[in-house]
């Protein structure tokens, strides 16, 4: 199992924030792992579109057009 990038705490955080009372150690642990595959997914959708700009430098529209290409979610 990979070390984990995001910090534990704040992933337990995120899931007590919406609602949850108890969370498992290995619940929290799926999450962020979960939760750092689809960061990984949407940073590189990120610098390929800074990139197919012209740029070195990712810009919050980047992210946000990432999210929106990526994304399979309902809004």
């Amino acid at each position: 199992m990979a070390k984990n990038e995001l910090p534990l705490a704040s992933v337990a955080r995120l899931l007590k924030n919406v609602g949850a009372q108890r969370i498992s150690d290995k619940a929290v642990v799926a999450y962020a792992e979960v939760l750092e595959e689809a960061a990984t997914k949407l940073s590189i959708e990120a610098v390929d579109i800074a990139k197919n700009s012209g740029r070195k430098t990712i810009k919050d529209t980047d992210i946000k057009l990432a999210l929106a290409s990526i994304c399979t979610c309902k809004k």
